[in-house]
């Protein structure tokens, strides 16, 4: 009867079954084949509602559903231009920062390249950009905030790994600040080939995109500092965000109307926040199943007759995340792939926190990793490029991005030097 099951759900993934439906069966179907009451599924939903870090999940989704809803993300990139333009390649530069502000804040690369695409490509194109290195640039460029907090990813595996959110949100921010500094300095190369337009520096300037952007700036500063000055906790920091964030774009810069956006907003970021939770739930219920029958320990025992070292399994975890990340959303991936990783990557001594900071890069990564990366087709679809054209354009900077990759798995310290400095 459990191979009914199991080729019942195989056929319904087939056939385009939502995902959690696929893992909720799944589970239901082995707890039922081992003689174990199926509500272990239920009361680890149970177990999931009552997270404390839970609340801060739809809370910063929200809040950077927002800010990508209105103006800021002009006003952020007038700032970085003012600050940036006078560089060769300045405003590739721009385009990573302005990217990585947005995608920490709403979680989903698809949001950004929407968003910001729209906004950038033209800039880009008029001053001299190939289009090629533009396509590149935007659909890379997309999922280059996952590692920065209060990215949604982070706290996602903060809590499948059960690890601390606030030593996670630390230890992402060299790794970080490492992807966009490779890459601009990739893209000053290739502004100083193609001889692209640069804009003289102004301190009038910058003074005036700083003033329109004022009450934007300081919001990174005041969810971090709050949060690693000990006056709040992460998901208080989510609360405030939201309540910020309303009232600079409500009240202040009155980008949004209460009765008109505030419910399609709302709608929008809880339908991806809904689909996260309703995943999770199911898998963790399956994540009892494979505790209970030792199968990280049993894939683990498979793999040390293989796998020698540390070294060697930092490489084959790299190769399967960027498949993984190439074939699966972030958070499918997360829910369903730390908790098979976790145990196996302790028994080869990788810490937890850096192990996260490997996972999110490899998959951030895997967004723009042809043939079937995610950001490739929404990019596709946001400039009306056929997908081989999107795949020739992303190959530069996915090398870029490999070689960071390369350099984060292998020196640990990047990850861990802050989390140490600050005792988490």
């Amino acid at each position: 009867m459990t191979t009914f099951y199991v080729i019942a759900l195989l056929l319904c993934a087939i056939c385009g079954a939502p995902l959690f439906i696929i893992i909720g069966g799944l589970a239901l179907a082995l707890f039922a084949a081992t003689g174990i009451d199926p509500q272990a599924v239920i009361i680890e939903l149970y177990r999931l509602a009552s997270a404390p870090m839970l609340i801060a999940i739809p809370l910063f989704t929200f809040a950077g559903y927002l800010l990508a809803e209105s103006k800021s993300p002009e006003r952020m990139v007038e700032l970085y231009r003012a600050l940036f333009g006078w560089m060769p390649g300045g405003l590739a530069i721009v385009s990573f920062v302005a990217c990585a502000f947005f995608t920490a804040f709403t979680g989903a690369s698809g949001v950004t390249i929407i968003a910001l695409g729209g906004l950038l490509y033209p800039i880009l194109i008029k001053e001299k950009y190939s289009e090629k290195f533009s396509l590149g640039l935007l659909t890379t460029g997309g999922s280059l905030g996952l590692l920065f907090p209060p990215s949604l990813p982070l706290i996602l595996f903060a809590i499948i790994a059960q690890v601390n959110v606030d030593a996670l949100f630390l230890a992402g921010i060299i790794p970080g600040i490492l992807l966009i500094a490779l890459l601009s300095l990739f893209s000053i190369r290739a502004g100083v080939k193609s001889g692209v337009t640069r804009q003289p520096f102004e301190l009038a300037r910058v003074k005036k995109a700083f003033w329109n952007a004022a009450w934007i700036v300081p919001l990174p500063l005041v969810i971090l500092g709050g949060i690693y000055g000990g006056i709040f906790t992460a998901s208080e920091a989510a609360a405030i965000a939201v309540v910020y964030v309303l009232i600079i774009e409500v009240l202040i810069y009155k980008d949004i109307s209460i009765h008109r956006d505030i419910p399609k907003i709302a709608a929008n970021s809880m339908i991806l926040v809904g689909g996260v939770l309703i995943i999770l739930g199911c898998a963790l219920g399956l994540t009892n199943y494979l505790v209970d029958e030792q199968i990280p320990m049993k894939i683990l025992g498979l793999m040390k007759s293989f796998i020698t070292s540390k070294f060697m399994f930092l490489a084959v975890l790299n190769i399967f995340l960027l498949v993984v990340g190439c074939l699966m959303d972030i958070f499918s991936a997360t829910i369903v792939v730390v908790p098979l990783i976790v145990p196996i990557a302790k028994e080869f001594g990788v810490n937890p926190i850096h192990l996260g900071i490997i996972f999110l890069t490899n998959l951030e990564i895997g967004y723009s990793t042809p043939p079937v990366g995610m950001n490739l087709f929404i990019s596709s679809f946001r400039f009306k490029k056929p997908i081989p054209e999107l795949y020739r354009a992303s190959l530069p900077f996915l090398g870029v991005l490999l070689v960071a990759l390369i350099i984060i798995t292998y020196v640990p310290d990047l990850s861990l030097w802050l989390v140490r400095l600050f005792g988490r």
